[in-house]
């Protein structure tokens, strides 16, 4: 900043023109100090809430069931093989019945009656088996 002193060999009269400057500086840091103080301190911690009591149980692992139908258009339930219609619809009927229904998992060979295959699946459907798939399609592809 710049001031003018009277130097007393000139015609002015004494007057300054400029205007004051400092009580407006002296309120600014009046200001800025007051800012700085109501600023909150940053803290460098996350506050979280943990769930409390017990932790929900374990997803539990579906039961799944492999229906093969091999070139023969024999019925293999888990491996195991199926004599005849009856036997599989109990099966069937069973795995529909139980709380926690299983997935079933048909897997039809290429040479495999179509018949044998459509029945499988309708059983499946009729006895109430919602999680049915069909396993080895990429087989039928040309």
């Amino acid at each position: 900043m710049a001031m003018n002193f009277d130097q007393g060999n000139s015609d002015d009269s004494g007057l300054m023109v400029e205007m004051n400057t400092t009580p407006l500086i002296d309120v600014m840091l009046v200001l800025l100090v007051m800012l700085i103080i109501t600023i909150p301190i940053q803290l460098h911690a996350v506050n979280l809430e943990m769930p409390l009591g017990v932790s929900p149980p374990q997803k539990v692992e579906p039961v799944v069931v492999r229906i093969d139908v091999n070139a023969a258009s024999q019925v293999l339930w888990n491996g195991e093989l199926v004599p005849d219609r009856l036997s599989l619809d109990t099966r069937l009927q069973a795995a529909g019945a139980a709380v926690a229904q299983p997935e079933v998992h048909v897997h039809p060979d290429r040479a495999a009656s179509y018949d044998v295959v459509a029945a499988v699946l309708a059983s499946s459907q009729r006895f109430g088996l919602v999680k049915i798939g069909v396993l080895g399609s990429e087989q039928f592809a040309r």
